[in-house]
């Protein structure tokens, strides 16, 4: 087992006002994101599945012509290689699990 205390992360800016804290296991990569009101993260994928749950604040994503508004307590699974954008409505709170682990993120 390997233990891990978020507070003790530096987060990386990974897009404009997008701050990242990730932990990583051999086949999955959690991510502690802090998104600032307004920030985009540009329309994506990967090959990782992806499971967005927001704890604090309104992120809006969209994907395929459908959008969504996520709050405290949404959760969203994005398969893999399915396009997608994100937009912080508010500044928000997201904890977000990848599979297989984000190697771009170590």
């Amino acid at each position: 087992m390997e233990y891990t205390d978020t507070n003790s992360l530096v987060p990386k800016e990974v897009v404009k006002g997008v701050h990242g804290k990730f932990v990583h296991s051999p086949h999955m990569t959690m991510a502690w994101w802090l998104i600032e009101k307004g920030a985009q993260l540009p329309d994506h994928s990967h090959e990782h599945e992806q499971v967005v749950n927001v704890i604090e604040g309104t992120l809006e994503i969209s994907s395929g012509g459908k959008k969504w508004t996520l709050g405290p307590g949404s959760v969203l699974v994005i398969p893999s290689g399915v396009p997608h954008l994100a937009r912080g409505v508010t500044e928000c709170r997201v904890i977000d699990a990848f599979c297989p682990a984000r190697e771009d993120y170590k």
